[in-house]
């Protein structure tokens, strides 16, 4: 894939405007209509292979700030990400020149084989060490720096010894790379696990963050009146991830923010509508004139 010069220098994900994630129904009316819409993120395996697609998203992203967030490059796999696909999207952040990179803190591939879901890892001292190797091996392949999201859990490993948030900074330390922290993930994976959603926010160092997702779950019986909630990304925000989102905005900052929405794909109007809110709420608990992070 060559590298584009025609698209102007890569603008800086703003931190007062919520982004949208970008998805095929809406691309037509992005680029039609330009509508009042912070930045957009887009799911990086989708424009590897080029064609209308990819135009698409440089016709985007010449008028907007674009983040690009991928989810094949499976950093948790043992022998390392594939290295066809770390030079697809290589080739793609230098054509894009994304304001930022994220990925996740999970596994899809092994052997040679792609699985279609992000999955888990035990947290101990060997994974910690695999994920950081893949993770300083990205980073170097791509010259920048990426953010490494949370994920949504519904079971732990015995093994597991290390707190995921405690996983998490520590992968911070030793890369140097940023996090993406999911506010819905979080409070997903407290509810299914037992944790406290709150102590989680807590515990992730500030300066570490450089973006947060929100999005909907689905919540699902599963008898004696219990419930799992699943990360669907199909509905709007419940009003328990936006208090949580108050304290995260709290802890963190003004941090880039991006609306999620994958399943049951709604009117653009809906998300921008969700993104607004996203703002309101930023707002009210930034009290207008705080900038800086907390220590």
């Amino acid at each position: 894939m060559a590298s584009s010069h025609h698209l102007a220098s890569p603008r800086a994900v703003p931190d007062a405007r919520t982004g949208i994630g970008l998805r095929a129904p809406h691309y037509r009316e992005v680029l039609e209509t330009r509508p009042e819409v912070g930045w957009f993120e887009a799911h990086a395996e989708n424009y590897m292979g080029g064609g209308p697609a990819l135009s698409g998203l440089e016709a985007i992203r010449r008028d907007y700030p674009v983040a690009l967030h991928g989810v094949g490059t499976s950093l948790g796999a043992a022998d390392g990400p594939d290295p066809a696909h770390l030079e697809r999207l290589a080739d793609l952040v230098e054509r894009i020149e994304p304001a930022l990179v994220s990925e996740h803190l999970s596994w899809s591939a092994a052997g040679g084989v792609y699985l279609n879901d992000l999955l888990p890892l035990p947290y101990t001292e060997e994974t910690l060490a695999l994920f950081c190797r893949n993770i300083d091996h990205v980073q170097n392949a791509l010259r920048r720096t990426i953010l490494v999201e949370n994920p949504s859990s519904y079971l732990e490993f015995p093994s597991s010894g290390i707190p995921e948030w405690q996983f998490l900074t520590e992968i911070a330390v030793r890369t140097g790379c940023g996090l993406l922290v999911d506010v819905n993930n979080v409070y997903v994976s407290a509810h299914n696990l037992g944790w406290n959603a709150s102590d989680y926010i807590d515990a992730i160092p500030p300066a570490a963050v450089g973006e947060i997702h929100l999005a909907g779950h689905a919540v699902n019986a599963v008898g004696n009146g219990e419930t799992v909630l699943i990360d669907d990304h199909g509905a709007p925000v419940p009003e328990s991830v936006w208090a949580l989102y108050g304290q995260a905005v709290e802890r963190f900052g003004p941090v880039p923010s991006l609306i999620e929405w994958d399943t049951n794909i709604p009117e653009l109007s809906t998300l921008m509508t969700e993104a607004a809110k996203a703002d309101a709420v930023r707002a009210a608990h930034l009290g207008g004139d705080r900038d800086a992070r907390v220590a």
